[in-house]
This record gives C-alpha cells, structure tokens and sequence, in this order.
C-alpha cells in the first residue's frame, strides 16, 4: 500500500496520536480509580479532541485548496466551526 500524499499521512498520523490520547486516558483513569481524579483527567483531555478535529481538518484542507472550489473550502470551514460553537455551548 503506497503513502505517498503528505495530507493524508499528517491527517492519519494526527488522529492516531489523538486516539493513543484517549486510550492513555482511560488507562490512567482506570488506574487512579478516584472519580475526582478521572473527572480532572476527563476535562484535559475535552481539549484534545477538538484540537486534533480542527489540525486534521485543517492539514486536510490545506492539502485540497487547489482541488476545491473556495466556496466549498469556505462551507468546510464554516461547518468546522459550527461544530467548535456548539460544542462549547
């Protein structure tokens, strides 16, 4: 299988390191086994997912600017952004 398009690796590699966050977490939760403590490492970690959703979009997007419209790049971004806002609401 051949990786050649440097987007999609950083979008891979961005969600693998993501994903290798949640797990640690959930070990180290497990491990402290102290619901104070698990909610403290839960609320480091709310930051790590929207981190990693908007990096990956964002080397994804740069990676398709030539290819894509500016309006669909715009409506992306947008979405993007709407995701962030309601999350945070």
């Amino acid at each position: 299988m051949a990786h050649n398009d440097p987007y999609a690796t950083g979008m891979a590699l961005t969600r693998l390191v993501s994903g290798c966050l949640e797990v640690l977490a959930a070990l180290l939760i497990w491990r402290v086994a102290r619901v104070d403590r698990a909610l403290e490492i839960n609320a480091l970690l709310a930051a790590v997912g929207p981190l990693a959703m908007v990096l990956a979009t964002a080397i994804g997007l740069a990676g398709a600017a030539g290819a894509m419209p500016p309006l669909k790049l715009a409506l992306i971004l947008a979405g993007v952004a709407l995701i962030l806002i309601g999350t945070r609401l």
